[in-house]
């Protein structure tokens, strides 16, 4: 006999089962489909404008507006912080800050341009798989899809003949810093790359010489820039390229031989500027895994993240791993921003017989002979600022209408503007770089041209203690370090200023000065008891040795610092009033003769 088995079936998943048979029926037994009165694309007369495609231009009041964002760095922000590090050179702070600024809002829009071009191919490649079947044509004699409501979509209207329809180019604007060594022009660019944070290699132009020749070819200023980048080839090519020295590559007129590195270098600058793609070939490191930098298990990943870009953090593509010894990329150099550097000694004096030329006759103006022939001053006297001013290429305005931030020091409102006006080679035309060497086509590539002024005895005091890295703060860190104070005078800053100034190297004439001052104490101060040093305006002179001062002589040592500031100061005082007493030319002669 067969037994039975009886299920016990709840009512909650009998009323479950019910409803989800019903629901299959009425799928089943649903007659033929209707027509809908809407289509795919098209809601004109519904509650519809139109259709919604993702990442299309922005339309309505708005569609004017930026898409990248506001830049969280400006050119005011760049100079500033330029200023805690270099003194004075105002106006080629602002050009270098300018520049900088401008080639990466260039460098975004390039970006936001690639961008849009891909999101409208992916647009058009998405309206035309709007109305087919995701597997259609997939195998080898397959049927196509049955359509039961066919649509009909208007090819889009052909261009108009010989339209332009690619987007706006805009050119990098480079920049030509000319001046004497010493002033901050390699100090200013290191300085920007280092807050930009961006890929940047300095090269030194001396060695550059033509193809097939022993030295350094022009490429390679390219190819430190892409190890600097750790072989990014995207950082690279936004990156910055310094040529420093870039007047050594001049053109010269020889007698015998050629000039192997001047105008065929040039040449070959002239390419890489403009813009051009160079194939830089990797080179293993010496001793190393026969790989590049960013080669697999190599360490150390650039970073590419730029402050004035808020729209693009680590969107980069990131190192390439080359395949080994011998990789080769393709760098363009194009969007690469150039800042060529120079002392050009003797373009004054060309700028100057330019201009004399044009003082011919009675009525003309007689530029003041120059009292240092054989020194490289580039800054005009009182009686040729007259003469020059009306042909100065930039707009100085004056102390009155000047805008001086509250924060400025007295001493830098002064002379803020006075640079500008007193150097001569912010005179510089095209045509005096033309007769210096250098070749036309590559001059009209660096349109942004600015120069820095020489370094006085003032700039030179400032220069030893402003600065946030200043000469004498390194040498007190290093006195720190052995458990000693150190400390100079003000009268000691104005002896080593002077004596730097008469080196003619500029600044970095103060860090010879101040090792000859120091030496002896470097060497007798370390493992003493000495806790205290003081350098005294004697002691600058070299009349006698810096002040030591040993444990228990804290109070000693503050008691005779203060008393050579204030000695210094009654000597201002006095300096002061001697010379407004003057009332003549010939005592203000002999004044400055006797070192007031």
């Amino acid at each position: 006999m067969a037994s039975r088995t009886f299920v016990v079936i709840s009512p909650q998943a009998r009323a479950s089962y019910l409803a989800l048979a019903a629901i299959a029926r009425r799928a089943f037994h649903t007659g033929t489909a209707q027509r809908s009165q809407y289509n795919r694309s098209d809601f004109s007369g519904q509650g519809f404008s139109s259709f919604y495609e993702p990442n299309e231009p922005t339309r309505g009041p708005l569609a004017g507006s930026p898409s990248q964002g506001v830049s969280r760095v400006t050119p005011r922000m760049l100079k500033e912080h330029l200023d805690q590090f270099v003194v004075g050179q105002q106006h080629a702070k602002r050009v270098l800050a300018t520049a900088v600024y401008g080639h990466y809002l260039r460098i975004r829009e390039i970006q936001r341009q690639e961008e849009e071009l891909l999101r409208r191919e992916e647009r058009a490649a998405r309206q035309a798989l709007a109305y087919r079947h995701p597997v259609e044509d997939e195998f080898p004699g397959q049927q196509p899809t049955m359509r039961l409501y066919t649509s009909h979509i208007d090819p889009p209207p052909d261009p108009p003949p010989l339209e332009d329809t690619s987007p706006m180019h805009i050119e990098k604007s480079n920049v030509l810093m000319l001046g004497p060594t010493g002033v901050g022009k390699t100090l200013i660019a290191k300085t920007l790359a280092r807050i930009l944070e961006v890929p940047f290699s300095m090269s030194d132009c001396t060695p550059f010489t033509q193809s097939g020749y022993i030295g350094e070819d022009a490429e390679t200023c390219v190819q430190r820039l892409l190890v600097a980048a750790n072989y990014d080839v995207e950082a690279t090519e936004h990156g910055i390229i310094v040529l420093d020295e870039i007047d050594k590559i001049a053109g010269v007129k020889m007698a015998h031989g050629k000039d192997v590195g001047g105008e065929g270098v040039q040449q070959s600058l002239l390419k890489i500027i403009e813009g051009t793609t160079l194939q830089i070939q990797a080179k293993a490191e010496r001793g190393g895994s026969g790989k590049p930098p960013g080669a697999a298990g190599s360490s150390g990943n650039f970073s590419s993240s730029n402050p004035m870009d808020s729209s693009r953090p680590g969107s980069g593509a990131g190192p390439i791993s080359p395949g080994g010894k011998g990789e080769v990329f393709n760098v363009r150099t194009d969007n690469i921003l150039f800042i060529c550097t120079g002392a050009f000694v003797g373009l004054e004096k060309i700028i100057l017989d330019r201009k004399a030329k044009g003082g011919l006759g009675f009525g003309a103006q007689v530029r003041a002979a120059n009292r240092d022939q054989g020194k490289h001053d580039t800054m005009l006297s009182d009686a040729d600022v007259e003469t020059f001013r009306q042909d100065l290429p930039i707009y100085v305005p004056s102390e009155s209408e000047a805008p001086t931030p509250s924060h400025t020091p007295s001493h830098t409102r002064h002379t803020k503007y006075r640079e500008e006006e007193y150097n001569v080679l912010n005179y510089v035309v095209p045509a005096d770089l033309q007769k210096y060497g250098m070749i036309p086509e590559l001059i009209g590539r660096i349109p942004n041209t600015c120069a820095v002024s020489a370094l006085d005895e003032e700039a030179l005091v400032r220069v030893l203690t402003e600065p946030k890295n200043s000469l004498i703060r390194q040498e007190a860190a290093l006195f720190h370090a052995d458990g000693m104070e150190l400390r100079f005078t003000s009268g000691s800053l104005r002896e080593i200023a002077k004596k730097a100034n008469t080196m003619g190297t500029g600044a970095r004439g103060l860090k010879a000065v101040v090792e000859r001052l120091l030496l002896g104490t470097k060497f007798e101060a370390p493992g003493s008891t000495v806790k205290h040093i003081l350098v005294t305006q004697e002691a600058a002179q070299l009349k006698r040795a810096p002040l030591l001062f040993h444990r228990g002589q804290s109070q000693a040592f503050e008691t005779m610092a203060a008393q050579a500031e204030d000695e210094w100061q009654d000597l201002l005082r006095e300096r002061e009033e001697h010379l407004s007493s003057i009332s003549s030319f010939e005592e203000y002669r002999k004044a400055g003769a006797a070192g007031y």
